[in-house]
């Protein structure tokens, strides 16, 4: 499986990125993201809510689970940390089949109950700001995107 490599120095940068990547999503899209806590998983998610045209604030779901926003395509927001030792379905499948965009947030934990086709992103820290963002895609639509993303 190909993967995909991006430095981001700044924040900025990293949101900048999932900005651009926006433009090419589109309803039904998977994205899981994976990182240590403060890697920059939410300030991903924030770029990427404004490339969809999403105006409220967008934090971190840790208490709620799911945070919906509309936008040009609704965006599921998703931390299921807090899930790791549920076995409950909990009906995602619904929001991967659905309308919008969803990002799951510590998605290996819950693993067999994400769609086989996904975009999946690893940041790591690399300094104070450097971040190492890896783009994993499963299935030929998320490898044709990361192509046209990546410019290859």
């Amino acid at each position: 499986m190909e993967k995909f490599e991006f430095i981001s120095n700044t924040p900025e940068a990293t949101g900048n990125f999932s900005y651009s990547l926006a433009a090419t999503l589109k309803p039904g899209d998977v994205l899981t993201l994976e990182g240590d806590l403060g890697a920059g998983k939410t300030t991903f998610t924030k770029g990427l809510a404004k490339g969809l045209g999403i105006t409220r604030t967008v934090n971190s779901p840790t208490f709620t689970i799911i945070k919906e926003y509309q936008g040009r395509i609704p965006l599921y927001h998703m931390d299921v940390y807090r899930l790791e030792h549920s076995d409950e379905d909990l009906g995602f499948d619904e929001y991967f089949d659905g309308e919008g965009v969803t990002v799951v947030e510590w998605a290996h934990l819950i693993e067999d109950q994400l769609p086989s086709d996904r975009l999946t992103i690893r940041i790591e820290h690399q300094g104070d700001t450097k971040r190492k963002i890896t783009v994993i895609p499963f299935g030929e639509r998320y490898q044709h995107l990361c192509e046209e993303l990546f410019g290859e």
